[in-house]
């Protein structure tokens, strides 16, 4: 099911002039015209014209969004019918071919909810069907009547179909863009209430030594170690939250990816295997499959995503893979993460774009690869010792034995 999903969401819906060549089925009475084999043909001809032209006026404002949901195509339409109705009785026979185009034309015309769409081509059905058992026979009557109800029906499905399709994607990217904000206004609402009172405290305590520094030395000494103090607080607090933030189980960073994926309408399918995990080995492939996820939502259009970790007695191995646009689709991810990663390089939290992820796995003797997933889709590969530690952690175990 996922899979014709995919399909239908990559082809493209018919245009007006899909519908166009439908009119060489009446090739054959616009020859009988010329030939002189049909009565009055002038009158057989201005017909002819009228219907083309009315045929092409009914597809193409039907479908036009800005004129659909007007009078144009429904008046068009109208006049379809008086002339298919005219030529159908007058003429008979090949002519009344002209039934199913009409109902072909009122797929596109009145198609959606609330439309009366389905009574309307029953009776253009049944009027073929008895014009053509009165002039023909009960063959041809069985015929132009099936084939009327089947080209409306069938026309109006197939454009249903296409624009449901585009309103579920439009969903889908406005449930991941939602998501995305809901996160970034998560945290810095988080930052904002772990520094707001530090710094208030922080302000009142520096105006306090600036006032007491000319007249109280030693006051003014104690109101800036009370700074100091708060400081190294302050400090503290924020490294347990960036800590908590950035460094979460690699199951609570996998079950975030399957409510996000299914949340934007993806299909997650998640597999682990292999023994536990050091914590900064899990905290580092947390943040693989972070910025992995959030890629595959914002920008792969994938129906579909794989993430698989697997463990072994050296290395784990993570590996991320989607059916979406491939390498085309990552462009606006990679304009993203360069920003970040620049802006990261000077922060404590470290990079949080594919690049950045690169830099820290390397720096902890792993790796992080990326590019197509096959013909189709995107794949990325993270490997990293069991016992992986970044940089910063092995940095602070050596200040602290100093």
């Amino acid at each position: 099911m996922y899979e014709t999903a995919a399909r239908i969401e990559r082809l493209k819906p018919p245009g007006r002039r899909a519908f166009l060549p439908w009119l060489f089925i009446l090739s054959g009475d616009v020859q009988s015209l010329f030939k002189g084999k049909t009565p009055l043909p002038w009158l057989g001809g201005a017909g002819a014209v009228a219907f083309v032209a009315l045929y092409v006026a009914t597809v193409y404002t039907g479908l036009d969004e800005r004129r659909r949901h007007t009078r144009t195509p429904l008046l068009a339409l109208a006049g379809l019918t008086a002339v298919t109705y005219a030529l159908g009785i007058g003429y008979a026979g090949d002519w009344l071919l002209c039934f199913p185009l009409l109902s072909l034309a009122s797929g596109i015309a009145l198609r959606g909810p609330g439309r009366r769409l389905g009574p309307l081509i029953l009776v253009f059905s049944g009027s073929a069907g008895v014009i053509a058992g009165i002039r023909g026979g009960a063959s041809d009557s069985l015929t132009v009547s099936y084939g009327t109800v089947l080209s409306g029906l069938v026309t109006a499905a197939i454009l249903s179909l296409f624009e449901t399709v585009a309103q579920l994607r439009a969903t889908r990217q406005e449930l991941a863009r939602t998501a995305v904000e809901k996160e970034r206004l998560r945290f810095s609402r988080d930052l904002h209430d772990l520094l707001g009172h530090t710094m208030s405290v922080v302000v009142v305590k520096a105006e306090a030594v600036r006032r007491l520094a000319p007249k109280n030395l030693e006051a003014a000494l104690g109101q800036a170690a009370d700074i100091e103090a708060v400081g190294r607080q302050a400090l503290t607090e924020i490294r347990e939250a960036v800590t908590g933030y950035r460094e979460g189980s690699l199951a609570t960073e996998l079950d975030r990816a399957r409510s996000a994926l299914d949340a934007s309408g993806i299909e997650a399918v998640i597999r682990r295997s292999g023994p536990p995990l050091a914590p900064q080995t899990e905290a580092l492939l947390g943040w693989v499959v972070r910025e992995g996820v959030t890629n595959v939502v914002r920008h792969s259009g994938a129906v579909r995503c794989e993430i698989e970790v697997r463990g072994g007695t050296d290395r784990v191995r993570l590996e991320i893979t989607d059916d979406g646009g491939g390498v085309g689709s990552r462009a606006a991810s990679a304009a993203d993460t360069a920003g970040t990663a620049g802006a990261a390089a000077d922060g404590a939290i470290g990079g949080t774009g594919l690049k950045g992820l690169a830099e820290r796995l390397s720096a902890a003797g792993g790796s992080l690869e990326s590019g197509p997933g096959g013909h189709r889709g995107f794949r990325l590969v993270a490997e990293l010792p069991v016992d992986a530690e970044e940089p910063m952690e092995t940095e602070a175990k050596e200040a602290r034995r100093a």
